[in-house]
């Protein structure tokens, strides 16, 4: 999947007042498996760390815009390329 067509890609996972919790993260998880990547927005209030919600997923962080993040599922022996920030 190339660089423009995240783009395209709807948000499937929201992060809300609570912020990333336990339950977020088993989601994030659960969609990796089955979608290969998935796209995750919040909240203007919440503060979200996209490098650490990565790590914890296990997944590997391809870019951030705003208040939107896009992740990877990690292959085996992926230590992951450095995040797109614009």
């Amino acid at each position: 999947m190339s660089m423009e067509s995240f783009q395209g890609l709807r948000p499937t996972v929201w992060i809300g007042k609570q912020g990333v919790t336990s339950v977020m993260i088993d989601e994030i998880r659960r969609q990796l498996k089955s979608r290969k990547v998935v796209k995750v927005r919040w909240l203007r209030n919440t503060e979200v760390d996209p490098v650490k919600v990565a790590d914890v997923a296990g997944a590997v962080l391809v870019e951030v815009r705003g208040r939107t993040l896009v992740l990877k599922e990690r292959r085996d022996g992926s230590s992951g390329s450095s995040p797109r920030n614009i």
